[in-house]
């Protein structure tokens, strides 16, 4: 069946609506600062030209791993998978493999189905939208693969930038459609892994790369991806310490598992894995107002007057106060990123080096530096190589 008749036939039923508040998808910070538009024409524009705000940090970088450039995710919400992209070519890098320009988006089509998949099953009783989390990056190129972003890029003829808000909202809509019906038949997959080829494009089976024929679970195993080298951490006290539980955040719709430490360890992780040339996968809050992702810092101040303006003292993070802002809503799932590095401001406070995907604002080009007081509180969970991790954390 022709797509585009099958599309316009539900509308023209009533099935597929828009929802009255359907817009574009437009990352913001705490801070309301719109970064839509930022390095959205190709992988290698130049740095923008807006002069970004002035502040009054200067840090030194103590350690820092290598990394691919900073890109733009666009008016999408696939942070998830620019951290992961991101975090997976450091990973090659670091094993002295090159660098390769991986595809997001062909990560993010295979998630998308799975997610309507889950989301039928479930009967409409969960997530589908354009969220996830790390380890659905992993499990995705695990299941599926990974290819270049030369082979592959997700957009159609014409478009310079990833915009995903029609394409969602037309699925979400043929899903809600779907699921009302006393009984389906397999053609709902059919049409909707149909809309997904018109906007994002036909995935390959089969391509060449610098001579080389592949299947994307090839390439995958050309270099050495196993998803099970990776793992999760998080830490809230309504679970107990050294176990694995299943994060209540809405995004977790795959019902991922965390192994949960109490904050000082996360912490210990982080440091660890960063002394070792390791990257992590950030997924946290940016909600506070401390956070500027224009002024390329994070910070959690004690008082918030001038609080942007320079090094100022910052709360004292206990585990009781993040158990308290996860459990009344303060703390919320946000966005991921890709921790890089560790450096200190001009007055010794620590901070973490942080690979945006919202283009190259700011005066660190796309890149901002968290407190450790922002990263101890709002952190909700990290993922990382398991080779860089104490074997004391690793327990089932």
């Amino acid at each position: 069946m022709n797509v585009k008749f099958l599309v316009g036939f539900a509308f023209c039923l009533g099935l597929i609506l828009l929802p009255a508040n359907s817009h574009a998808f437009q990352v913001t910070d705490a801070n309301n600062e719109s970064f839509e538009n930022a390095d959205t024409k190709d992988r290698d524009a130049k740095d923008k030209t807006r002069k970004p705000r002035k502040v009054g940090f200067d840090f030194t970088i103590e350690t820092e791993i290598n990394c691919s450039p900073v890109r733009s995710q666009d008016k999408t919400g696939t942070c998830w998978c620019f951290a992961g992209t991101s975090f997976l070519e450091s990973e090659l890098m670091r094993r002295n493999e090159g660098t390769v320009d991986l595809s997001e988006m062909f990560v993010v089509k295979n998630v998308y189905r799975e997610k309507a998949l889950n989301y039928v099953l479930r009967q409409g009783k969960t997530s589908f939208g354009q969220g996830a989390l790390a380890h659905d990056y992993i499990n995705a190129v695990n299941k599926y693969g990974v290819v270049p972003e030369e082979v592959y890029s997700g957009k159609t003829i014409g478009e310079t930038a990833h915009d995903h808000g029609e394409m969602e909202s037309l699925v979400q809509s043929m899903l809600d459609a779907t699921i009302k019906r006393k009984k389906l038949s397999t053609r709902w997959q059919v049409a909707t892994n149909r809309v997904l080829d018109v906007y994002l494009g036909d995935t390959p089976e089969q391509f060449q790369y610098q001579g080389q024929s592949f299947t994307p679970a090839e390439f995958a195993n050309s270099i050495e991806f196993d998803g099970d080298d990776y793992t999760s951490f998080s830490s809230y006290s309504h679970h107990p310490f050294y176990e694995t539980f299943v994060l209540e955040i809405p995004d977790n719709f795959s019902s991922g598992s965390f192994m949960n430490v109490p904050v000082d360890d996360l912490v210990q992780i982080i440091d660890n894995a960063l002394d070792r040339g390791f990257g992590v996968m950030w997924d946290g809050d940016v909600s506070e107002s401390g956070f500027s992702a224009n002024r390329g810092v994070a910070v959690l101040p004690k008082s918030k007057k001038n609080s942007l303006a320079g090094p100022v003292e910052q709360l004292e993070v206990t585990q009781e106060l993040r158990q308290e802002r996860f459990l009344s809503y303060q703390t919320t799932d946000d966005h991921l990123m890709h921790l890089v590095g560790r450096a200190v401001d001009q007055q010794g406070n620590k901070y973490y080096l942080i690979k945006n995907s919202w283009g190259k604002i700011g005066p660190h080009k796309g890149y901002l530096y968290m407190s450790e007081a922002y990263v101890r509180l709002h952190t909700l969970a990290i993922t990382l190589n398991k080779d860089c991790v104490d074997p004391q954390f690793l327990r089932d």
